[in-house]
């Protein structure tokens, strides 16, 4: 077996393709490369479209990076037949090992993707494989789109809604997760209404119609709300618990940051109050319960606090809104500024935050999601092109599948 027959094994050619020759150059010490010359025996024919051979017409040439081999960066080298077809019109054939516009073989592709898998960022994985990252993210594009539009989302009837950034405060992405599915569906630009808008029509192209999207979990973004209103009337909208929360222990900070300039013994205990009860030490507990019986507001903030939690658990939407509505007076009552405040936001949410009760969905899944968005993005430094980073996104959180072959990194 000579080493032509050996690479067209190699290469998985399929007749009537196969070697010609082989060439190794050496230009310089660190610029070794192997080229393989494809050729097809005179008066071979290629199916068309329809499966009919057809006769070759011309032919023209190509070059596709390959795998290196060894040492040696590998291309190869063909020229691709345009066929003649029955109505007499000519028409460039797609050969088996690259897809067309590409300049690389579906090994090479599959290999980075491969790499990228593995939680490489892509600018360092090009400096591996030794080609410019526009060209690496242009290949790293081509497969999340291929995919994406072959992504199955008939089944969706529960959303979440957030929004990230590319990076720290910068170009803002809304993201749209399947509750149920745990994973990104649909990422765009911005944070505004027209994210919503757009979410939309993007579901209408999967065949999913808004009526089908029973529930939404939102941060009360006020843009977030009227997208919804406007674009999903039917879909009940639920707060998320967890921002909710949040706002919940900036009122109780808030009070400790005011008794804290009165009373040097808070110094060093924001954590203290921040915490849940469960995360603290058994020193932080006494610290805690030391400083609540000396600091009465302080202490009627905290008592305010840990007596909210107790709305999600309540099952019953009626017997939910009445605790509420109770735990409101409360807080009124009390006369806490910040508590009178987030009392304010509760009741302009009132229905968004009760209808919790019912079906218990979260952003819990798209914080999860963030983090590992939040990692990547570190790993590369942050991204400067909001479209790669939309791209990293669903290959990360989508759960997609792609049709390259398999490669192992």
């Amino acid at each position: 077996m000579n080493s032509e027959q050996l690479f067209t094994i190699a290469l998985g050619m399929t007749p009537p393709w196969e070697v010609d020759h082989i060439e190794f150059t050496s230009t310089t010490k660190s610029l070794r490369q192997l080229h393989i010359y494809l050729s097809f025996p005179k008066g071979s024919k290629f199916k068309d479209a329809n499966g009919d051979d057809c006769p070759v017409h011309d032919t023209k040439k190509k070059v596709w990076r390959h795998l290196d081999f060894f040492q040696y960066e590998c291309y190869l080298h063909a020229k691709v037949p345009r066929i003649k077809l029955k109505d007499g019109t000519v028409q460039q054939i797609q050969v088996p090992w690259a897809r067309p516009h590409s300049g690389f073989t579906l090994l090479f592709e599959a290999f980075a993707m491969s790499l990228i898998e593995n939680e490489m960022p892509v600018n360092k994985a090009s400096k591996i494989i030794r080609v410019y990252p526009n060209r690496l993210w242009n290949v790293f594009k081509y497969w999340i789109h291929r995919a994406l539009q072959k992504d199955c989302q008939t089944g969706i009837k529960q959303l979440g809604i957030d929004e990230t950034s590319a990076r720290k405060g910068h170009d803002y992405v809304t993201l749209t997760a399947d509750i149920k599915a745990k994973r990104v569906i649909y990422a765009v630009p911005g944070k505004d209404e027209t994210c919503i808008e757009s979410l939309k029509e993007h579901l209408k192209s999967k065949g999913v119609e808004t009526k089908q999207v029973e529930q939404v979990s939102i941060d009360m973004s006020p843009a977030f709300i009227s997208g919804l209103t406007t674009h999903f009337p039917t879909t009940q909208i639920i707060y998320d618990r967890f921002h909710i929360v949040k706002h919940l222990n900036e009122a109780v900070d808030e009070v400790r940051k005011a008794e804290r300039r009165k009373h040097d013994a808070l110094k060093g205990h924001k954590y203290t109050f921040l915490k849940k009860n469960a995360n603290l030490s058994e020193k932080q507990k006494l610290a805690k319960y030391e400083l609540i019986q000396d600091y009465p507001t302080l202490g009627e903030a905290v008592r305010l606090q840990e007596l909210f939690h107790d709305f999600w658990d309540f099952r019953d939407k009626e017997q939910a809104e009445s605790f509420l509505a109770f735990w409101c007076d409360l807080a009124d009552d009390s006369q806490i500024a910040p508590f009178q405040k987030f009392v304010g936001t509760i009741k302009d949410h009132w229905t968004g935050i009760t209808n919790y009760t019912e079906h218990h969905i979260t952003n819990g899944v798209l914080e999860g999601i963030n983090n590992k968005i939040q990692l990547a993005k570190r790993r590369a430094r942050g991204y400067r092109n909001v479209n790669n980073f939309i791209a990293m996104i669903h290959f990360i959180a989508g759960k997609l599948h792609f049709d390259y072959p398999l490669v192992l990194a």
